[in-house]
């Protein structure tokens, strides 16, 4: 199959040719992808994935109301764990989106409607020939990072957002020749 090219090893395939760019709705999925957005910072996404299972062992399967409870001692075990990335930096942000993920819910009903506003509630299919084509960052993703920010989320940057809008189905980012384009369109008409 003539995947994307990023897609040459496990576990990117598994994950190209199942998730990325398959519309997410559900609330506690899109907080695991904000956060591995996230952790992914300055690493390569290959990295993240591997470690993806660790996470969710980690982090309460992304139980938002859990981890936005985390205090010294939860803090402590997760710079100790070994399966995630020991960053101080991105585990406090982790807790601090936990707690802004809550009050969005609260404030939009669910963090889904809130996110998927930001594309006008429909996925954008764009059609790539070429990788080098492919952005970092659009003006979704700005607005997006700006308002995050502004709630006071952490590690929301433009392109964090823009991967993230991408692993959710928010925008098809599939090249045309790859199968998957046309997959992902489809799968997005049904939703």
């Amino acid at each position: 199959m003539p995947r994307c090219p990023w897609a040459t090893t496990e576990p990117n395939i598994t994950y190209h040719d199942r998730e990325w760019g398959v519309p997410v709705h559900e609330d506690r999925k899109l907080f695991e992808f904000l956060i591995l957005e996230g952790a992914q910072a300055g690493l390569s996404w290959t990295t993240i994935l591997k470690k993806r299972e660790n996470y969710r062992k980690a982090l309460d399967g992304f139980r938002a109301e859990k981890i936005a409870r985390y205090g010294v001692r939860e803090v402590k075990r997760l710079l100790a764990d070994i399966g995630i990335v020991r960053n101080q930096l991105k585990i406090a942000a982790t807790i601090q989106n936990a707690k802004m993920f809550l009050a969005v819910q609260k404030e939009f009903g669910s963090f889904d409607v809130y996110l998927w506003n930001f594309v006008g509630g429909r996925p954008r299919q764009n059609r790539w020939q070429r990788m080098a084509q492919v952005p970092a960052r659009a003006a979704e993703s700005d607005a997006m990072s700006r308002d995050l920010l502004q709630r006071g989320f952490k590690f929301v940057g433009s392109t964090i957002c823009y991967a993230l809008m991408q692993a959710t189905g928010m925008v098809n980012d599939h090249l045309v020749t790859c199968p998957r384009h046309a997959e992902v369109k489809r799968a997005q008409r049904r939703e």
